[in-house]
C-alpha cells in the first residue's frame, strides 16, 4: 500500500521533491505533499488502496494528503500498511468506514495514547510518519513487513518508503529496525521484540488446532480482501498460495454469484512444477487462469530493473523476485490492481527444508530466527516486486492474530516426523487437506524460485559466464560476496546505490 517521503528538521523542498519522485511508482494514482513549520511530507497512494475515486475526494477535507482527521486537523499521517483488526480498534472510538479510514484511526489512538499506541497494532503491518507540523513520530512494524529507511545530513533527518529515495541526498543511511519507533530527536526505540521461548500453556488438541486454524486463515483473508478494484492471485501451486486462491474465490463466489471465476496467475521458466501444480488447483477452483512461461534471455534482460526495484543482492531473493516481478507486471498489464499473496506461511508454520535439520526442542528458537529475516530479506520480494508495478499485495497469512495462535502450536505438529522424515507445515497441510487436491497438499516445499525454475538455471549460467578470478578479487574488497551469482547482482546494486552504507541494509539468506 502506498509510499511516503519525508524531511524533518530542514525546510528542503528540492530535497522531497528527489525523494518522491524515486518512488512514484508506488502511488501514481493519487499523491499529496504536507509543509509544516519543521517538516515536509509527501504522500503517494495506488488505485488498490483507494475505495473512492479521487474526483468524488478532492473536495473534502479528509481527503487532504498526506491524510488528517477532522478531529485533529493539525495532524498528517504518512502511512504504508494494512490492519487485520481495523473493526476491532475502531469500535471503541467510533472512528467511520470509509477513506483513509486507517490512516485517520491511527491519528486517533496517537491522540489518544501516544506512544503507547503501537501496542494496539498486534494484527497490523505498518511503517508510518505522523506529525503536527513541528513534531515528529515514526514506527515501524515487528516483523518489518513494511519497509521503511533513514537516513540524516546536517541536523536533517530523512525517512523514506525505499532506499532509493536517500541516495543522492546523503550517504548516511539506514534501515529503520522492525519493532522500533523514533521521536522528534531521531532517538530509536524498541516497542516490541520476537519471543525467546514459546508461550507457556500450548495447543495441545488436534482437531480443535485444525479448526482454529482455518478459521482464522478464513478470518484475515475476509478482513482485508473486499474486491473493490480488480483483485486476483498469485498462484504457484504451493499449499500456502493454493489455500489463499481457494478461500478468494468461494469469497469471489459468494459475492459476485457462483458462476464468477477468480482470476489467478502463475509463472514458470518451461514447464515448471509450479506451472504444473498451479494448473491442476486453477481447475479444481475453477479460476480464469492466466500463465506467463519466460525463458533464461528474458530473465537476465530484467535483472538489473528487478535489482534496481529489490534493493538486494541476495541470490536466494533475486531469483524468487524475478518471478514474482514478471508476473506482477503480466497481471498489470491485464488491469489487475490488487495480487492477492501465499507469503508468510513458511515463516508461520515452519516451512522452509532447512528447518528439518534441527530436532523438536530447537525448532521455536530457528523458527524465530527465520521470521527475523523478514523485514530486509523476505519481505522486500513482498513489498517491491508488486509496487514497482503498480500493484497492491495483500498477504493474509501474515497475520499476528494467525502469528500469535501458531506460535502455541508444539513443534512436532509443524514438523511432523514420518519415518526417517519429517513433513513440513503438516498442521497447515492437515487443517485444510480437503479443501485441495492431494497432489498440492503433501507436495514438497519449494522455494518460489526452485518451483518457477528461476533457481535451476541463474546459478549455472553465471558460474560458467563470471571468472574464478573476478569472485577472489571481489571477495578480497567484500567478504559477503558469496558466489559468482551473488557478484553479478552486487555490481548491479552498487551501480545504483553505492558501496557505502546502502550495502549494509541488505540481509543475505542463510543459504544460497
Amino acid at each position: 500500500m502506498s509510499g511516503f517521503a519525508v524531511v524533518y528538521n530542514q525546510r528542503d523542498t528540492s530535497a522531497l521533491e528527489h525523494m518522491f519522485k524515486r518512488i512514484g511508482h508506488r502511488g501514481p494514482y493519487l499523491s499529496g505533499i504536507f509543509e509544516g513549520r519543521r517538516i515536509l511530507m509527501a504522500q503517494n497512494y495506488l488505485k488498490g488502496d483507494i475505495t473512492e475515486k479521487p474526483d468524488s475526494m478532492l473536495n473534502k477535507k479528509e481527503a487532504h494528503i498526506p491524510a488528517s482527521n477532522s478531529n485533529f486537523p493539525g495532524l498528517r499521517i504518512c502511512y504504508d500498511g494494512q490492519m487485520g483488526n481495523w473493526e476491532v480498534r475502531a469500535k471503541p472510538t467510533g472512528e467511520p468506514d470509509g477513506p483513509f479510514r486507517e490512516e485517520r484511526l491511527l491519528l486517533k489512538l496517537y491522540k489518544q495514547y501516544g506512544r503507547h499506541m503501537l501496542e494496539l497494532l498486534d494484527d497490523a503491518i505498518f511503517a508510518f510518519v505522523i506529525s503536527d507540523g513541528e513534531s515528529l513520530f515514526a514506527a515501524r512494524d515487528l516483523l518489518g513487513i513494511k519497509t521503511l529507511f533513514y537516513g540524516k545530513k546536517n541536523g536533517a533527518l530523512f525517512l523514506s518508503s525505499e532506499l532509493k529515495s536517500l541516495t543522492g541526498i546523503t550517504d548516511d543511511i539506514y534501515e529503520f529496525p522492525p519493532g522500533h519507533y523514533m521521536d522528534s530527536t531521531g532517538t530509536l526505540a524498541r516497542f516490541a521484540e520476537l519471543p525467546a521461548n514459546p508461550p507457556e500453556v500450548l495447543h495441545t488438541h488436534l482437531d480443535q488446532m485444525m479448526e482454529d486454524i482455518r478459521s482464522l486463515i478464513q478470518r484475515s483473508v475476509q478482513s482485508r480482501v473486499d474486491f473493490s478494484v480488480p483483485t486476483a492471485g498469485l498462484l504457484s501451486g504451493g499449499m500456502d498460495s493454493s489455500v489463499i486462491n481457494t478461500l478468494a474465490s468461494d469469497l469471489y463466489k459468494k459475492k459476485f454469484g457462483t458462476g464468477a471465476r477468480f482470476k489467478t496467475f502463475a509463472l514458470g521458466v518451461g514447464e515448471s512444477e509450479d506451472i504444473k501444480s498451479a494448473r491442476l488447483l486453477a481447475e479444481h477452483i475453477n479460476s480464469d487462469h492466466h500463465e506467463l512461461i519466460v525463458n533464461l534471455e528474458e530473465i537476465l534482460n530484467v535483472l538489473p530493473e528487478v535489482i534496481y526495484y529489490l534493493e538486494s543482492f541476495d541470490p536466494s531473493l533475486v531469483r524468487s523476485s524475478v518471478s514474482n516481478y514478471l508476473i506482477s507486471k503480466y497481471a498489470s498489464n491485464q488491469g489487475i490492481d490488487v495480487l492477492l499473496s501465499g507469503e508468510g506461511g513458511d515463516e508461520i508454520f515452519c516451512g522452509y527444508i532447512y528447518l528439518k535439520e534441527f530436532p523438536a526442542e530447537e525448532l521455536f528458537r530457528r523458527q524465530m530466527d527465520c521470521i527475523g529475516f523478514l523485514h530486509n530479506n523476505a519481505s522486500l520480494r513482498l513489498d517491491r516486486m508488486n509496487h514497482c508495478n503498480s500493484v497492491r499485495v495483500v498477504a493474509p497469512l501474515i497475520s499476528g492474530e494467525l502469528f500469535r495462535y501458531v506460535l502455541a502450536v508444539p513443534s512436532e505438529y509443524k514438523q511432523k516426523p514420518d519415518g526417517d522424515q519429517k513433513i513440513e507445515k503438516w498442521i497447515f497441510r492437515k487443517a485444510f487437506e480437503h479443501y485441495l487436491p492431494d497432489a498440492i497438499t503433501w507436495r514438497v516445499k519449494q522455494e518460489f524460485s526452485q518451483g518457477s525454475g528461476s533457481a535451476d538455471i541463474l546459478p549455472a549460467y553465471f558460474e560458467k559466464t563470471l571468472s574464478n578470478e573476478a569472485l577472489k578479487v571481489a571477495q578480497a574488497e567484500y567478504p559477503m560476496i558469496r558466489s559468482k551469482e551473488e557478484l553479478y547482482y552486487f555490481q548491479i546494486f552498487t551501480k545504483h546505490f553505492g558501496s557505502g552504507r546502502a550495502i549494509d541494509t541488505v540481509g543475505q539468506w542463510i543459504r544460497l
